[in-house]
């Protein structure tokens, strides 16, 4: 027997609730944007993933017009950068609901470098940063999804590993339901198994 949940008939804060507590876990895109002024945003969308391989391309998507949106539409460039677990406090603190003018670099602390191929810059501690140019926006209902083109990655060589991104050096963080995050934990592989094989078994 199962509890059913109609989006239709339950509150709006009550299913997103829902949704963040089942959709885990969530990567973090912590996305650098520039105002049309100039004021540097750094925020942290939970809504993150890849959007293509050829070109390479990410989306996120934006809950309401947040400062994010706003500033992405305005210049058509954005930095979205790993969020790691030693700046778990700081990550949370950009999430916070400063007013446009206040840009998140300064009023959390946070060490900044310039990125190479965009203007918005990068979280200096981040191991990870993809610089982004606007593609498309994605309206749908009362968020926008937003998808970039990956013009440039720049990745820190301690987390390297024989040239590939070490999951364990990188630690990222994730998110997800209520207030809840999580670190990587006990990680399992398996590797996919060809039909070929499977055809071997019959």
């Amino acid at each position: 027997m199962r509890v059913d949940f109609d989006p239709r008939t339950t509150g709006r804060d009550d299913f997103y609730r829902l949704l963040t507590a089942v959709v885990v876990p969530r990567p973090i895109a912590w996305v650098s944007t520039v105002s049309a002024t100039g004021t540097e945003n750094l925020a942290p969308h939970s809504f993150f993933t890849i959007a293509s391989v050829r070109p390479p391309m990410v989306q996120f998507t934006s809950v309401g017009r947040k400062d994010t949106l706003r500033n992405v539409e305005a210049t058509g460039e954005f930095t979205v950068c790993l969020a790691p677990e030693p700046l778990f406090e700081q990550v949370n603190a950009t999430g916070t609901d400063f007013p446009p003018e206040h840009g998140e670099f300064e009023a959390v602390g946070i060490e900044r470098e310039p990125s190479l191929l965009v203007k918005p810059p990068r979280v200096a501690q981040s191991p990870v940063a993809l610089e982004c140019r606007l593609h498309t926006t994605v309206g749908l209902g009362d968020s926008t999804v937003v998808i970039g083109e990956v013009v440039h990655a720049a990745i820190d060589p301690a987390v390297l590993v024989d040239g590939h991104p070490e999951i364990t050096r990188m630690r990222p963080l994730a998110r997800l339901g209520r207030n809840e995050w999580a670190t990587t934990g006990e990680l399992r592989e398996i590797a996919r198994i060809p039909y070929a094989q499977w055809t071997r078994q019959d």
